[in-house]
């Protein structure tokens, strides 16, 4: 023998020095390695999927290997909001914990609902911001099977009326005011039963099914004998050990199983009413998992979370505390000098958000770095994040890049249910840039026509999804729950997203919008995110949507909607720049008719958004057919 290594050979031995299960994914991504012709793609599958419980992983993985490790931050919380036994050590200036004093939180919550009644499938709704108390109750809820709901924060009364009905919401966890939203006064005002009901035995005709008003209020702000039946946070927690109710809990959390539903989560309603989806212990945990591996999370990243906690907690939060990571909130509210701050002070790793809170850190970026340009101190270990929410502007993702450091963020697809396409830091810079990346583990994902067949390669079609990440349904709505998933001959259930998306021949996935917001001009489709793109690549564009205006001659032209950029390029701007910049960019047809600004007058002050900061297209669409009535904003 010669001594030489084949190629073969070095392979053999390659494959020899990994993990056993990075071994087998190497293995089976060389087998895929065949291009694809057809837009239907399959996740992989070497390693399994987990079949344990939410708090069941926490005990058995989390604490185990990362009980002294940072689990929580909150900057705008004091050390000791919810009371209880002093810790040991900590923080004197916020409320900043380990993975124990979270547990030992947790733990005293999960007695304390079971002593005030909340038995499992109960639902559990929480109108609050980012804070320790949602982070908790998270936790506490799935330990002992009730579900939590999520609730948006910028509902009104009618909203949050609707939304309490429509689940049959028991028990209610709220703080008394958000901006201007002043939630224990609306409702005191608008129920007055709420006033002289008791504690536990609620009698609101408006609100039948509610039993418990719980207020967290960790600034003392609110009388709550205005509403005999609000019960003070701090009061329905159980710090001892060992009592009837913990008992209950270890109980309970025995007889849980992976199916359970414990998480109802509201679809954005971008296109309409907001209907609730139903998550399991499953959904969330293996989810979890594959967005934090997609992420390279480890112990020592330390993620700063911007997006309300009502839409994105189940996903991204849990990614990283599954990985055993910490989460920093910097304010209970969207505030980019907030952010700023946290992501200095804590050394921050990570930064979670939609394009409208990355444009407003960018802003706050550049003002404090002035004239001079230069980096800021503290930015040095922010690598990664999620960027998802609504399709992503290319020259945004470019920005975040290249002015933040966000070398290895990440661009994740789903809905309000859990993610099904990612990148990675391991993908090309283009296709990170201009794609949510490829399919996620244990995932099926095909792009089909009208009909219902999948497309080649290169065409657009509805994504639909299938696998584990499925929600059980729409909650007691069978009727919406059939419209959107069905089962295929060979008895596979989809989920059809009502997304338009293309794929490519490595399986790469890009998002063209929501089906209804396709523009049809004259039978040719245009898709508004690459009219957007092309818009927000110019230097006087801040913001931009577009949408279908009716056109007597085409059936449909382009719409858009300019939030202009501070500054000369951006004060200057007119409706023939706009329109220019299109043709300039892509396929003249795309070129918009009608261009607004926004704040100009006759024109809405600001775009209609989402709490998770979603464009409201089907808003927008009744605001452009009333201005183009009135003949306003013609190019």
């Amino acid at each position: 023998m010669s001594g030489r290594v084949t190629l073969n050979d070095a392979f053999l031995q390659f494959l020899g020095s990994l993990h056993f299960w990075d071994a087998l994914l190497v293995n089976e991504m060389i087998l895929k390695r065949t291009l694809l012709t057809l837009s239907s793609v399959q996740g992989a599958t070497n390693r399994p999927l987990d079949t344990r419980t939410l708090p069941d992983y926490f005990y058995s993985s989390i604490l185990g290997t990362s009980a002294a490790r940072p689990a929580l931050i909150c900057h705008a919380e004091k050390p000791r909001a919810h009371g209880g036994p002093p810790s040991p050590s900590g923080s004197t200036r916020h409320l900043a914990w380990d993975f124990e004093q979270f547990e030992r939180h947790i733990a005293a919550l999960a007695r304390g609902l079971v002593g005030m009644g909340v038995k499992k499938g109960d639902r559990v709704a929480v109108l609050m911001g980012n804070n320790s108390a949602y982070a908790m109750l998270q936790w506490a809820c799935a330990s002992i099977g009730a579900i939590l709901v999520t609730i948006n924060p910028a509902f009104r009364l009618q909203e949050l009326t609707s939304t309490l009905n429509l689940v049959s919401v028991q028990h209610l966890f709220l703080v008394p005011r958000i901006r201007s939203s002043t939630y224990l006064t609306m409702l005191s005002e608008a129920f007055p039963a709420l006033c002289n009901s008791s504690p536990s035995s609620i009698q609101e005709p408006a609100l039948p099914s509610l039993k418990n008003l719980v207020l967290v209020d960790n600034e003392a702000e609110f009388d709550k004998t205005d509403i005999r039946c609000a019960v003070d946070w701090r009061e329905i927690m159980i710090w001892q050990e060992g009592t009837r109710e913990g008992n209950k809990v270890k109980k309970v959390m025995a007889e849980l199983d992976k199916d359970d539903v414990i998480n109802l989560q509201f679809t954005s309603g971008t296109t309409g009413l907001p209907k609730a989806v139903s998550l399991t212990h499953s959904n969330l945990l293996n989810n979890a998992l594959s967005i934090g591996r997609c992420m390279n999370l480890t112990e020592q990243d330390i993620v700063c979370n911007v997006p309300p906690l009502f839409h994105c907690f189940d996903k991204w939060n849990l990614a990283a505390w599954s990985h055993g990571a910490c989460i920093v909130y910097p304010s209970a509210v969207y505030n980019p000098p907030a952010i700023v701050d946290a992501i200095q002070s804590e050394r921050c790793t990570a930064l979670h958000g939609v394009p409208t809170h990355f444009t407003g850190v960018l802003a706050e970026v550049t003002k404090r770095r002035g004239s001079s340009g230069g980096k800021l101190e503290g930015f040095e270990r922010l690598r990664t994040g999620i960027a998802a929410g609504s399709p992503i502007p290319i020259d945004l993702m470019k920005r975040l890049i290249r002015e933040m450091g966000l070398n290895e963020l990440t661009v994740a697809y789903g809905m309000s249910d859990p993610v099904s396409f990612q990148t990675t830091h391991k993908d090309p810079l283009e296709k990170r840039v201009e794609t949510v990346g490829t399919v996620q583990p244990h995932v099926q994902a095909k792009i089909v026509d009208p009909e219902g067949k999948v497309v080649p390669i290169g065409v657009p079609g509805e994504i639909c999804v299938a696998g584990y990440l499925l929600q059980k349904g729409y909650w007691e709505d069978e009727e919406q729950t059939n419209k959107v998933m069905r089962t295929d001959e060979q008895g596979t259930l989809w989920m059809y997203t009502g997304d338009e998306g293309i794929m490519d021949e490595q399986g790469y996935l890009r998002v063209v919008g929501r089906i209804k917001d396709i523009i049809i001009r004259g039978g040719e489709n245009l898709y508004p995110v690459q009219i957007e793109n092309a818009l927000t690549a110019c230097e006087g564009i801040l913001e931009a949507a577009a949408v279908s205006v009716p056109n007597a001659k085409y059936g449909e032209v382009v719409g858009t909607w300019i939030v202009r950029r501070p500054g000369n390029a951006g004060d200057t701007l007119s409706r023939e720049d706009v329109r220019d910049a299109v043709k300039a960019s892509i396929n003249p047809q795309n070129a918009p008719e009608w261009v607004w600004f926004v704040g100009e007058e006759g024109v809405e002050s600001e775009l209609p958004k989402t709490a998770s900061g979603k464009v409201q297209k089907h808003i927008l669409r009744d605001w452009s057919k009333e201005l183009v009535r009135k003949g306003a904003g013609r190019v």
